[in-house]
């Protein structure tokens, strides 16, 4: 079962609809294109005991990961 999320863009602030599936581990670190400007983006999960899943995108240019 796949997980949806609703993130921002780092680069054009747009929302984007982006699924997870957590048959790729608890902890998932890719890149993924905008859907709206189709920059990349480093995406980072983070999937807890419950299946709940923390998700973050941050910015090519970002080397922390911090970003939004």
């Amino acid at each position: 079962m796949l997980i949806s999320e609703t993130v921002l863009c780092p680069y054009c602030g747009e929302e984007n609809e982006i699924e997870v599936d957590p048959s790729g581990g608890r902890q998932q670190a890719y890149t993924e294109d905008c859907q709206v400007c189709c920059r990349p983006w480093n995406v980072r999960v983070k999937i807890d005991g419950d299946g709940d899943a923390w998700i973050r995108v941050s910015s090519q240019d970002d080397v922390d990961g911090d970003g939004v």
